[in-house]
């Protein structure tokens, strides 16, 4: 396997045409469990690079920052150039307890923030920085200078913005005040979007279309709902920790969801992939996206993901995929 690249909006830069997201670094379970240690973060980030991926996904506050660190640690001892690669990170959430200047995109935040990152990940710059979800309480005009002083001062290439609910508005409204005063604008989105939660259809998808920003969605599997582990009849088969969760079952596990889960399957069989490969392959063949974030616990899940750029769908196939499920206006 060999992954190609593409084109990250009007940025100029050329993407993994899948890009690899590290959410899972560190990350702690409710029982104290580690769900990916370093020694297996560093597994998958060989595997991914040993497939040509060169595009890394993180935060600050993935793993309480070991994410970054094992990032960094991995750059320093690869036998790659940190050049060679493409890195994302973000900000947003509170890091102090107690601290309301800890959290959002206030100047104090965002310039302590940066500086921080930078160190764990061991570089002088990363390539997009996004705001991790939008921050009403610091004015868009605020942000925005904020965030073009450390694009102007080196230490950030890009700037993105990351959201869970649509808010096309507040974006074109920040990049409206960014191009009157010759700021940088926002390039990139990574907004949650799969087959299921097509909340981002219409309002947002045409203001990335108009702005040509680069799309980079995350979840493109929901949340573990399009791998194939779920039954229509037995409902939740135990094998994963979300289907725990009643939020998780309203959410994902509904006759129109699995409605779109056999179409997902038809599919899937046609074109002799596996679920999982076909639902980030109808990313891939998307023409308002540039590339979907996949993350895996194992390299063979790893593996499967990456296996979706060798997944051809046809036109009759996407259209299939895309009327599987009505977006937020299909009915308008």
């Amino acid at each position: 396997m060999d992954l190609d690249f593409a084109s990250l909006g009007d940025t100029g830069l050329q993407t993994s045409e899948i890009q690899f997201g590290t959410w899972r670094f560190g990350k702690e379970t409710e029982e104290g469990n580690v769900e990916i240690g370093e020694d297996r973060a560093h597994e998958l980030l060989d595997a991914y690079a040993d497939a040509g991926g060169r595009f890394i996904d993180t935060a600050d506050v993935y793993g309480g920052g070991k994410c970054e660190e094992w990032i960094g640690d991995w750059l320093a001892q690869s036998d790659y150039d940190r050049e060679e690669f493409t890195i994302a990170s973000k900000i947003y959430w509170q890091i102090r307890e107690g601290d309301p200047n800890s959290r959002g995109t206030n100047r104090k935040n965002v310039r302590h923030r940066i500086d921080a990152l930078l160190d764990r990940l061991g570089t002088d710059y990363v390539d997009v920085l996004y705001i991790h979800r939008w921050d009403d309480e610091t004015p868009a005009r605020e942000m925005m200078k904020t965030l073009n002083g450390l694009v102007e001062g080196g230490k950030v290439h890009y700037l993105g913005t990351s959201t869970l609910v649509p808010n096309e508005w507040k974006v074109a409204k920040a990049n409206e005040i960014a191009r009157a005063e010759g700021w940088e604008p926002f390039t990139v989105a990574q907004p949650r979007y799969n087959l299921v939660d097509r909340e981002v259809e219409g309002g947002y998808l045409e203001m990335t279309d108009d702005y040509g920003i680069g799309v980079c969605p995350w979840s493109p599997l929901g949340q573990g709902f399009l791998t194939g582990k779920y039954d229509r009849e037995d409902g939740l088969t135990g094998e994963s920790r979300a289907a725990e969760s009643s939020r998780f079952r309203e959410a994902y596990l509904t006759e129109e969801n699995f409605d779109v889960h056999d179409e997902l399957a038809a599919v899937a069989d046609e074109v002799d992939a596996t679920v999982a490969q076909t639902a980030v392959a109808y990313h891939m063949a998307h023409p308002s996206i540039a590339a979907p974030i996949v993350g895996a616990r194992t390299v063979e899940q790893l593996e499967e993901n990456l296996g979706a750029a060798e997944v051809d769908l046809s036109d009759e196939q996407f259209e299939r995929l895309e009327e599987s499920k009505g977006g937020p206006y299909s009915d308008i």
